[in-house]
């Protein structure tokens, strides 16, 4: 199944903005509604009352370098 991707955001901001969007995000996904918006796109999504909810934390090597950095993801899942 190809992959069509709706809305993507990615920057570097603080920690504190980063808390805030995701007390945000958690209101929205209690209510049912999730508004994504970004500076050239605006996305609104209705999520059902029980999607796969997964949380993974990855440490990744460079492999040219050996520098590594961190990743932290909260996914949700559903199918239509």
């Amino acid at each position: 199944m190809p992959e069509e991707e709706l809305f993507k955001t990615e920057e570097e901001v603080p920690r504190t903005e980063i808390a805030k969007s995701l007390r945000d995000a958690a209101d929205q996904i209690e209510s049912g509604d999730v508004r994504l918006v970004s500076d050239r796109k605006e996305q609104t999504v209705a999520l059902p009352d029980r999607p796969r909810f997964e949380v993974e934390l990855e440490r990744l090597t460079d492999s040219e370098t050996g520098e590594q950095r961190y990743e932290l993801e909260y996914e949700i899942r559903w199918t239509k």
